[in-house]
């Protein structure tokens, strides 16, 4: 079955998802590929939405955080204040999803504005849990079209800590984790030991050339870059038919 760079996306997503995971949910890709991992190959997977719903197991798609279906059928509802203190800040959170307006090569984000803060050509939305996922969780997943526009070498403001200037230990600021992986509709980023972004996976039919023509800065490439697998068409049925059937998220 023919398939699109959302679903690449959604399934790439889902492969970085470990049995037994605690993963901060957000809306929209994040939601489909935790959802079809827990489907597929992590029964056990925990699923946790901002707005405190812990074990969420949705019959229908969430269209916010706040959605009813991620109650109905969860283990637990908290308030959010004890959703961010006593689990994602209690280091309690294997996993969190993020995205921004741009991300630089050591996995900063930046959420906030794009230009200078006191005069900025956009403000955007900010932060809202971001910062605290950044810096509490024990891995970060980070989705986003690959462009140079969304990918300079170094963010306009950062809203959440990556492997920060490569110099300054995350450790030494009390922040957990960092960037574990970069999925993009182009390649599959990670970071080398020194926390700057390395391709090391290349999707089906793109080149080095492309990363590289949609991507702000002279980026590395693993020796032994690898292809990333194509949808499976079992997947791909639960993607469209079970998970996002009127292509919310999808289109």
């Amino acid at each position: 079955m023919e398939y699109t760079d959302t679903e690449l996306m959604v399934t790439a997503a889902a492969e970085q998802l470990e049995d037994d995971d605690s993963v901060l949910v957000g809306i929209g890709v994040p939601n489909l590929a935790c959802n079809l991992a827990k489907r597929n190959h992590a029964p056990n997977l925990e699923m946790i939405y901002e707005s405190g719903t812990i074990g969420s197991n949705p019959s229908s798609l969430p269209l916010s955080v706040g959605d009813p279906v991620l109650a109905s059928g969860a283990v637990g509802v908290e308030s959010m204040f004890n959703g961010f203190s006593y689990y994602l800040q209690g280091g309690r959170i294997d996993v969190g999803f993020l995205g921004g307006a741009q991300v630089d090569k050591y996995g900063n984000i930046n959420s906030t504005v794009i230009g200078d803060y006191d005069d900025p050509a956009v403000r955007l939305p900010g932060s809202g849990g971001a910062c605290e996922i950044a810096s509490n969780a024990h891995r970060t997943i980070i989705i986003s079209p690959l462009e140079q526009r969304r990918f300079p070498e170094e963010v306009d403001f950062v809203t959440s800590p990556g492997y920060l200037d490569a110099e300054t230990d995350r450790a030494d600021l009390g922040l957990r984790g960092g960037p574990d992986a970069v999925i993009t509709d182009k390649a599959i980023m990670g970071f080398d030991d020194d926390g700057e972004m390395i391709v090391e996976r290349l999707h089906p039919g793109v080149t080095e050339d492309d990363v590289q023509a949609a991507t702000g800065w002279e980026i590395q490439f693993a020796d032994d870059i690898e292809r990333t697998r194509e949808p499976t068409d079992d997947e791909l049925r639960l993607i469209r038919e079970e998970l996002d059937p009127d292509g919310v998220y999808l289109d």
